[in-house]
């Protein structure tokens, strides 16, 4: 299994859809940013040009204006001509630092530039936050007189915030979609790779969408098409064997009875009836791939695991029931029967006594068949249940087996939508664990 590398990019995310979320809304912000960016600028330089044009024409007109009206009448006239950005006193104003900003001093030389030589002019800044300053000068008459300037563009809107987080949940709702759009038919050919069942009785996936989606939901379903016809055809070969090896093996038991050495005899008969076996065995296990092909119906569940002890202590054997579900389930109930047959058989098999414990759990229904035998070395566990894999090499059916039993039950639980597990017991013995999820009662309801 791979592992992330020491000091890689553990803030990049691991799904494909929070990385195209990252992407995308990165890029459009990123864009978006860059727009406002600019537009802001531009404003800023309309803004400022516009206040410096203006200030000029309007400092022409004011100071003419109080330069031709009386001294006494022109106090009244200040309001009138205040504005948001500057106004006018009469007298000599306030002494102060010489102007710091290159804004103010390109502000107090447009001033002097617009009235001309007629009125000399000194400026001087009285405040640095807001900043502030003043231009001086006198009138006609001698009389002082000086404008007070608050350099200032024009003020942001109280709703152009709410705009901008409007345009940013915008761009959210598009990231969304857009990755969703591109994701989503990833996430159906991951569920359906998930749920493929080779014997190819699987749900195939809606061809459509974008051309790109549809091609590849069509390759995936010929692929499952190919797999199961690849799958039908081995399994056919297996079963065809099986079969004809039947009637041979059958000719050389009758041939070997006649014999007449008993030891030679016995042994032959041993060794017939353990290939007879194997056969059956694999054409119960070719046949197992088709369980699917029974009807499903609504059974007492109760009813058939009782059936199935009772069936077992009537011939001797230790087999005991714990636990009841209580309510009706929907599957295929010669396979169910089947698989808890196998899981039984191979208790007994190697334990002596088995018992069967049924319960809800997690939505689902468990059926749990314990021992306390051998168990299986940890390691073997998941192999134990690949076709012909025994734990022991003796050739004795007795022991070995065939390697097929829990091949045969594995396969039938995939058949009827079901997950079949193993785990060794504390203090010793195997648990051969079958969960019903509410996926696998819903396969299971599906004919």
């Amino acid at each position: 299994m791979n592992t992330p590398r020491a000091g890689g990019r553990r803030w990049w995310p691991r799904t494909i859809a929070a990385r195209l979320s990252l992407i995308v809304f990165g890029g459009l912000l990123a864009a978006h940013a860059l727009s406002f960016a600019l537009l802001f600028y531009e404003r800023h330089e309309a803004a400022s040009s516009m206040l410096l044009t203006n200030l000029e024409q309007d400092v022409v007109v004011a100071v003419n204006l109080l330069d031709h009206l009386p001294a006494n009448e022109r106090a009244q006239w200040l309001p009138m001509l205040r504005r948001r950005t500057f106004h006018y006193l009469l007298g000599a104003g306030r002494d102060g630092a010489p102007l710091a900003s290159d804004t103010a001093r390109e502000m107090s030389r447009a001033i002097a530039a617009a009235l001309g030589p007629r009125y000399r002019t000194t400026a001087n800044a009285i405040s640095a936050d807001p900043e502030r300053f003043q231009v001086h000068l006198q009138l006609g008459d001698g009389s002082a007189m000086t404008i007070e300037v608050q350099p200032s563009v024009m003020p942001l809107a109280k709703w152009l915030p709410y705009v901008l987080l409007s345009q940013l949940a915008v761009l959210l709702l598009c990231t969304w979609l857009a990755v969703r759009l591109a994701t989503r038919p990833l996430q159906r050919l991951a569920t359906a790779a998930r749920t493929l069942n080779p014997a190819g009785d699987g749900e195939r996936l809606r061809e459509g969408g974008p051309s790109e989606v549809a091609d590849a939901v069509a390759a995936f379903n010929t692929m499952q098409e190919r797999i199961a016809q690849y799958t039908q055809e081995r399994l056919q070969i297996l079963a065809s064997v099986s079969h004809d090896l039947q009637t041979p093996i059958t000719r050389m038991q009758l041939r070997a009875e006649t014999i007449d050495d008993e030891s030679v005899r016995d042994k032959m008969i041993d060794d017939l009836g353990q290939m007879q076996q194997l056969v059956r065995e694999g054409i119960v296990y070719a046949r197992s791939a088709h369980g699917a092909a029974e009807a499903p119906a609504r059974i007492d569940l109760d009813a058939l695991l009782e059936s199935l002890v009772y069936d077992y202590q009537d011939i001797g054997r230790p087999v005991r029931l714990h636990g009841r579900l209580g309510r009706p389930v929907i599957t295929r109930p010669n396979a169910l029967r089947r698989i808890v047959g196998n899981l039984v058989d191979n208790a007994l098999k190697y334990a002596g006594a088995a018992e069967l414990h049924v319960a809800a759990e997690a939505g689902g229904v468990r059926i749990a068949v314990r021992d306390r035998g051998p168990g299986i070395p940890d390691a073997q566990l998941g192999k134990v249940m690949e076709p012909f894999h025994r734990l022991e090499t003796s050739r004795n059916r007795d022991t070995g087996g065939t390697g097929l039993g829990l091949a045969i039950a594995q396969q039938l639980a995939a058949s009827i939508g079901a997950t079949l597990t193993l785990r060794n017991r504390d203090g010793g013995g195997l648990e051969a664990s079958l969960y019903f999820g509410a996926a696998g009662l819903a396969a299971g309801a599906r004919a």
